[in-house]
């Protein structure tokens, strides 16, 4: 197929979104000749920055793009951009409304991202279950092209050279230590770890190391707040950076902890070691940081919680279940963390 413009169609969520990015880096490298159009909201946008031969167009689903009419005024905005074939790589009512607009226009191939929502469902009931990794989100997404007839490898992905560093000087990072992102938040209840568990990995860590915390909301960065002023070696760079620089500094560290989160695929883009902490979710779903080790991911206890995971996206906890999270050690966290830092 001689396909030159490519629409690909990811509005949400931040982690997902992001996930794209290792896969658009293959495609462009294997095909250099294509034109991506990257459909994303635009606060988003800048995940998509460095890639060449890509546009991205940003939706406004509040106001312009809003509803049944809405949609199709996107669907003749993205028309005009001629594609040759469709990759949905979001698979929710909004991506179906605007390829059945395409319907029509059969010269315009199409192909969707097929979820596994019945070996998910299989993985997070209660009994009777056996917990085989499924296809990780990243290759699902790969799979999409191959259908449109663009296999990738993802084992020839390569990391670009790190983006050029933020002027740090507002959060006075000290540049004679090594440096570690925590992000302690996540979307729902399920997947965070306590934060006084979480606080003595700060304070452990930033008595050597340059600690960064990352976290969005106004109440998240009030807790952040809160630890920068208790610690020497704390900063909150939420407080100081849009996305576009706070990615570029994220890009700089030698460490991020994180949650079953945006943050760990951001910092993995990049290439830096995330340890990645797990509790109502769990790696098997798919869902792991791309290019990390399996050691880098700590679950909640089975032996104690053996109906983990109870939930895909964290937000369905099952009850009895509140605290898995604390059969995390947070000397597990920084013993593995030292391991990391050292070898790096």
């Amino acid at each position: 197929m001689s396909a030159k413009n490519i629409l690909v169609l990811r509005f949400s969520a931040l982690g997902d979104v992001a996930m794209c990015l290792p896969v658009l880096r293959c495609l462009i490298q294997t095909y250099p000749e294509l034109h991506i159009t990257m459909v994303t909201r635009k606060r988003f946008a800048s995940i998509f920055e460095e890639l060449p031969n890509t546009t991205v167009l940003s939706p406004d689903f509040n106001d312009a793009h809003k509803g049944i009419g809405g949609l199709y005024l996107l669907y003749k905005t993205l028309l005009a951009a001629k594609p040759n074939a469709i990759a949905d790589l979001h698979n929710v009512l909004r991506t179906k409304i605007l390829r059945s607009y395409f319907v029509p226009k059969f010269w315009i191939r199409k192909a969707v991202l097929v979820k596994g929502r019945k070996a998910k469902k299989q993985l997070t009931r209660a009994r009777q279950k056996t917990l085989v990794p499924l296809v990780p989100q990243i290759h699902r997404y790969a799979q999409v092209f191959e259908r449109l007839g663009f296999p990738i490898s993802l084992d020839s992905h390569e990391f670009p050279p790190k983006p050029l560093c933020p002027n740090t000087e507002a959060l006075k990072l000290d540049q004679s230590k090594k440096w570690v992102g925590i992000a302690p938040f996540a979307a729902h209840k399920g997947k965070q770890y306590p934060l006084d568990l979480m606080q003595k990995v700060v304070a452990f860590l930033q008595q050597d190391y340059q600690v960064i915390l990352f976290g969005f909301g106004h109440k998240e960065r009030a807790q952040l707040d809160v630890w920068t002023k208790a610690y020497k070696n704390v900063v909150n760079a939420t407080s100081v950076y849009a996305l576009d620089a706070e990615l570029r500094l994220i890009a700089q560290l030698d460490l991020m902890i994180s949650m079953d989160s945006a943050n760990g695929h951001l910092a993995a883009n990049y290439g830096v070691p995330v340890i990645s902490l797990w509790g109502a979710t769990h790696p098997c779903l798919g869902f792991t940081p791309f290019g990390q080790t399996e050691t880098n991911n700590l679950t909640a206890d089975r032996q104690l919680f053996p109906f983990l995971p109870t939930s895909v996206y964290g937000n369905k906890i099952r009850r009895g279940y509140e605290d898995a999270m604390r059969s995390i050690d947070p000397k597990v966290v920084i013993e593995l963390a030292l391991e990391i830092l050292d070898e790096n």
